[in-house]
Parts: C-alpha cells; sequence; structure tokens
C-alpha cells in the first residue's frame, strides 16, 4: 500500500467519530423535537413564590419534563419577570400557584395575563384555601366570568364525602369520582380508566361560573352535599353558604375563541406527590381504603390545558359541482347547481394526528348561508385517510343570487374550534341556459294557442284569395232599373 493511500486512510478514521457525534446529536434533536407532545410548544413557565415549595410538587415537574416541556421557574418578585420579549410571547404556558403574599407583581397583572391569553398562550391557575387570593387574581377571574368568595379563607367542605383517613373532623380533603361527560355530544378527557378511580381534593377554593358564557366549563363540580365556608367563622351552622353542591365547580376550563387555554384548579395540593397515589377512604360503612388517581388526573388536565389533548386541525375544504369533481372550489356557482362540500379534520391524540370521529350524538354542521343560512346540513364521514376524516354532503344551490358562504362553525367544549368559511358567488341562468319553451311543459298550452293561432291565419288568407265574388251583377240587361 502506498503512502499516499495510508495517509488517506489514517484522515478517514480521525474523522470518523466526529461524524459519528454529529449524526448522533442530529438524531437526538429530531428525538426531542418529536418528544414535544403539545402542539403549541414546550417553553413552560412556574410562577412560584417560595422556592421550597418546589419539591413538594416534584413528581409533578417530572411527568411534564417526560413529556418533553422546558421548565423555568421564576418568583412573582423577581423583577426581570416578563411574559413578553420584544412584543413577542416568551413562554408557551404558564402555571401560577398561590402566592403567599397580596399580589403577583408587575410582570403578572391582570391586562397582562389577560394580553398573554389573546396571544395564544394558555394557563393553569391553582389556588388554595391556606393561601388568600390575591385580589389581582380575583380581577382577572372576574373578567372571565368566574367568581370566588367573597371571603378569601373560603373553602369546600362536604360531611358525607370526605377522608376519614386525613380529614377525620374538618372534612376538607373531599373524596370524588372521576368527572362524567359534560353532554352527550361531547367528549370527556378526565374520565380516566376506570369508573371505581377516586379523587383527593384537599381545602380547595369553590367557584361559580356565569350562566351567559359559552366558552366556561366545568370540569369538576362539588358533589350535593358540599358547600363552602369560611373556617374562620366558628359557628356550628352556616346561614348563607357562598355556593351548595354542584354549584360550585372545583376545576373550571375556559377555552378563548382563539382556542387558548385557562384552567382553574380549586386546589394546588391536589399536584402534590402527598396526594399522588395517596391512601383514602370514605366515611360509609365498609368502605376501603385505596389509592387516588390524582397523578393520572393531573396529568390529563395538564395535557389538555397545554394543548396536547382536545386539539382539532383542518385540512383540504373543497366544494364541487357534484357532477364535474376536474374544478374544485370554483369562484362562481348558478342557482339550482347541485354542489358537492367536503372538509377534513384531524384531531391530536397521543402526540400524533388520527382521523377525528365525533361522538354518535354529536353532528358537524355546514351552513350556506347569505346573511342568514338557507342551508345547514350534517356533514357525514365518507372516507378516511391515515390522519383524517373526509366530511361530506350535497345539496342544491337556492333560487337566489348574491355573495353566499360555505361556512363550518364546530365548537364544542373541550375542542378547540373549528371555523372555516369559502365565499362564492351565485348567479342566475345565462340566457342560453334556460330551457326552451318546448321543453316546458306548462307552456304547451300557450304553444299550442299560437299556432293554432298561425294556422287559423293562413287558412283565413287561403279561403280570402280562393273565394272572389262573381264577376257582374244587378238585373237582366245589365242595366240598372229606376
Amino acid at each position: 500500500m502506498s503512502e499516499a493511500s495510508l495517509r488517506n486512510l489514517r484522515t478517514r478514521t480521525s474523522t470518523s467519530p466526529k461524524m459519528w457525534r454529529f449524526l448522533s446529536l442530529l438524531i437526538l434533536t429530531l428525538l426531542a423535537a418529536v418528544h414535544a407532545v403539545s402542539t403549541a410548544g414546550n417553553r413552560l413557565l412556574v410562577v412560584l413564590e417560595e422556592q421550597g415549595d418546589k419539591g413538594h410538587y416534584s413528581k409533578f415537574w417530572k411527568d411534564l419534563e417526560s413529556r418533553g416541556y422546558k421548565l423555568s421557574f421564576e418568583s412573582p418578585k423577581n423583577d426581570k419577570l416578563a411574559l413578553f420579549l420584544h412584543g413577542e410571547r416568551a413562554y408557551d404556558h404558564l402555571i401560577l400557584f398561590p402566592p403567599k403574599s397580596k399580589g403577583l407583581g408587575p410582570a403578572l397583572t391582570p391586562a397582562l395575563l389577560l394580553q398573554f391569553i389573546n396571544s395564544n398562550g394558555n394557563i393553569l391557575l391553582g389556588l388554595s384555601s391556606s393561601s388568600p387570593t390575591p385580589s389581582s387574581v380575583s380581577s382577572l377571574l372576574l373578567e372571565l366570568d368566574i367568581s370566588l368568595p367573597p371571603d378569601r379563607n373560603s373553602l369546600v367542605v362536604d360531611h358525607f364525602n370526605y377522608d376519614t383517613l386525613s380529614a377525620a373532623e374538618k372534612h376538607d380533603v373531599l373524596l370524588l369520582p372521576r368527572p362524567k361527560p359534560l353532554r352527550e355530544d361531547v367528549k370527556n378527557f378526565f374520565g380516566g380508566e376506570g369508573a371505581d378511580e377516586v379523587l383527593a381534593f384537599p381545602r380547595g377554593v369553590g367557584q361559580t361560573l356565569g350562566n351567559e358564557s359559552p366558552l366556561l366549563a366545568p370540569i369538576l363540580r362539588a358533589p350535593d352535599t358540599a358547600y363552602a365556608y369560611n373556617p374562620k367563622e366558628e359557628a356550628e351552622t352556616v346561614e348563607e353558604p357562598f355556593a351548595t353542591g354542584r354549584q360550585l365547580a372545583l376545576v373550571t376550563a375556559l377555552q378563548a375563541r382563539n382556542s387558548a387555554r385557562f384552567v382553574v384548579s380549586g386546589s394546588v395540593e391536589a399536584f402534590a406527590d402527598q396526594w399522588f397515589g395517596a391512601k383514602v377512604k370514605g366515611p360509609a360503612q365498609g368502605a376501603k381504603a385505596q389509592k387516588t388517581a390524582n397523578q393520572a388526573f393531573a396529568r390529563e388536565l395538564s395535557a389538555w390545558a397545554f394543548k396536547e389533548a382536545g386539539v382539532l386541525k383542518v385540512g383540504k375544504v373543497e366544494h364541487h359541482l357534484a357532477n364535474d369533481t376536474t374544478e374544485g372550489n370554483p369562484k362562481m356557482y348558478r342557482v339550482k347547481n347541485d354542489v358537492t362540500f367536503s372538509i377534513e379534520l384531524s384531531e391530536y391524540v397521543n402526540g400524533q394526528y388520527v382521523p377525528y370521529e365525533p361522538p354518535a350524538s354529536d353532528a358537524i354542521q355546514l351552513e350556506f348561508s347569505m346573511l342568514s343560512p338557507f342551508h345547514r346540513l350534517a356533514l357525514t364521514p365518507s372516507s378516511k385517510t391515515a390522519d383524517s376524516t373526509i366530511f361530506t354532503t350535497s345539496f342544491t344551490v337556492p333560487d337566489q343570487h348574491g355573495m353566499f358562504t360555505f361556512r363550518v362553525n364546530y365548537k364544542r367544549p373541550f375542542l378547540s374550534s373549528v371555523d372555516e368559511k369559502r365565499i362564492v358567488t351565485v348567479r342566475h341562468f345565462a340566457h342560453d341556459e334556460w330551457p326552451r319553451s318546448w321543453e316546458i311543459s306548462g307552456a304547451w298550452v300557450w304553444v299550442a294557442g299560437i299556432a293554432v293561432t298561425v294556422v287559423g291565419w293562413l287558412g283565413f288568407v287561403a279561403v280570402w284569395l280562393y273565394s272572389e265574388p262573381p264577376r257582374g251583377g244587378g238585373a237582366a240587361g245589365g242595366k240598372k232599373v229606376q
């Protein structure tokens, strides 16, 4: 082997480990990007006033990190804390734990938090009866039509559904079943795997929701026998409680019109290590101790809040003549055309998009409208691709010309909003598109009348021409007689 060949061989051998390191780094980077489960990013800010409390929720933090989030812990007292940098969001998600001081500081005012939501940021807010709720948080919740008790130390108790092992006297650790679907046509992202699972809700703050906001939805409600009161009041009875029973929402979800999400948990302690898999026991006679499902519930709640679940994506939207599929999405239709409309929908599940399947009692609808809908039709699944379901319907364009809109306005609790519009022009028949008169059965009487008139006129003319009067006339001899 020549000296040049040996030198080339040594060069390739020496550069080979560098190449392998580069490829390994590239593969790890790609895997990290794929592992970031949220569709809205992985930058997560956790606001904790006391950094010593960080260790109380270590399992929750580890679970978030295992799902690809990059956690940043800051104190609300930090002067350098900012939600925005150069006019853009510095973080994708925000976790707010209740501070022990009176406020959250100048970087977390209600106006800035609302701006964060309007910029597609997601917030998970935790409350606790052991930490008085700051007035800034109460003001923020009032902006969202969520009301807290006027007593800042109010908590929810239940004398029939409590943990006898940890709250035998105060009854302030509620034992709750998994949440049921809000309605039959709404998916349940928080139902867990079994109906026998129990949630421990220690020292929670109840909320009441406004009736007029379609953006609010309760995730977890209090039992019928629960009520809210101020523990500082030593009276044996509570005459006018803030709210009772199912009026109290313990965990509330708000999804803004831009699909940004805001979740309020009335008990931040439910996320603590102490209650992940803790043994609890109800007061019913013969009740057995069982482990809580708080860890799974916290995962499901944070997954929804940070857009790992309940996210819909619109794929191809197409409309065309029913008998002509060559031209897709034309700008103009004619009245009484037969039209077919289709839309692709995907749902984000376990880190990937899959075909969306609505509940059996739900319906995705298409509106064909000009100011008000002329048609409102159910879209039915016609086919599926690897990651989407194609919903289709057909209809006849109304006998009305003007500017019309195809609109799919699909908004359901706990699902990101779908609002797709396509504007088209509807024209009248052109002059050469009207059917001829002899093709219309109703016109046959008039066509026959015209034919009879023409034939009659021709007959009259013929009779007139061939019915000449006799030449000459009068008396004999042709002379006029006086």
